[in-house]
């Protein structure tokens, strides 16, 4: 098992986590927002915790339907609500549009860059002309984008229409277009796709808890990942291919992601998996979520 951090951020940075929180910077701001999984001490102040540009406050009993906590940012003067950072890894270069959202989000997950730079070079190196990538449980596009800047043919899956827009605009400001863009629920998106006899080199699986999809369409991940992996298994390549299966929920270690991959994918024989972690100047790991992925030569 492999814990892996990022190493390519400028424009990011944990600063301390401690007491269900956490501060960090994004460009030239810093934040500060709940997070659960910070069960220990903060290393610093909180008159130094409450120089951030702006912190999340949550409002009491106001849940969003995949259970994150709804509340307010309080902000100071100078925060605006959006703004705009860079990430660079080799010839990738990222732009992403950050936003306080209302459910604790910024619009980005920074652990994530550990797969996006997984995802370039393995697109670099498949043995196959503009590889086709399929995103599932898409969010606001990062390795969609990755997967297009190194030269992948992209279909980026997501629920939420509004999601899908700001996914877009990610695109267009780091310089790239021509994803294809599918406004619907991850499974039943997949059942179309095995019955038309389709096949990808690189899946991405980045399914929450607990989700809807636009017609209603309810996500449990204890029920619906085993159908998911499974078409997944049809739909991928059995060469020049590759799969990342990423979870959040925080009742799912990373040998779960590794068992799953063992159980549909029984030819492969080189499974990564551990977590993404991110550390704080103190030195403390926050650990943010499990990987299992795999390349087929």
């Amino acid at each position: 098992m492999q814990l892996l951090k990022p190493q390519h951020w400028k424009d990011y940075e944990l600063i301390d986590s401690g007491d269900y929180e956490k501060l960090e910077r994004f460009g030239k701001y810093v934040i500060r927002r709940p997070e659960p999984q910070a069960v220990w001490r903060k290393s610093l102040s909180e008159a130094e915790w409450e120089r951030a540009d702006a912190a999340f406050k949550k409002e009491k009993g106001k849940v969003s339907q995949d259970g994150n906590d709804k509340g307010v940012w309080i902000q100071k003067k100078g925060m605006p609500d959006q703004w705009f950072i860079d990430y660079h890894y080799k010839a990738m270069k990222l732009k992403f549009r950050l936003g306080l959202t209302s459910f604790k989000h910024v619009g980005i997950f920074p652990e994530q860059s550990e797969n996006w730079d997984f995802i370039y070079d393995t697109i670099q190196n498949l043995n196959t002309p503009e590889p086709k990538v399929l995103n599932l449980f898409a969010y606001t596009g990062g390795a969609s984008i990755a997967a297009k800047s190194g030269g992948a043919d992209v279909t980026h899956v997501d629920s939420v229409k509004q999601v899908i827009t700001w996914s877009r605009e990610n695109m267009e400001t780091s310089g790239l277009d021509n994803i294809r863009w599918i406004v619907e629920d991850a499974l039943k998106f997949c059942r179309r796709e095995v019955k038309r006899g389709k096949k990808y080199n690189g899946i991405i699986l980045d399914p929450p808890a607990y989700g809807r999809g636009p017609d209603g369409e309810k996500w449990i991940l204890e029920e619906n990942i085993a159908e998911l992996m499974s078409l997944c298994g049809e739909l991928l390549e059995k060469a020049h291919s590759f799969l990342i299966l990423n979870l959040y929920s925080m009742g799912f270690s990373a040998v779960i992601a590794e068992n799953l991959i063992k159980d549909y994918f029984p030819d492969v024989n080189n499974c990564q998996y551990g977590e993404l972690i991110v550390p704080d100047r103190s030195g403390k790991h926050l650990p943010l979520s499990v990987y299992a992925r795999f390349i087929r030569s």
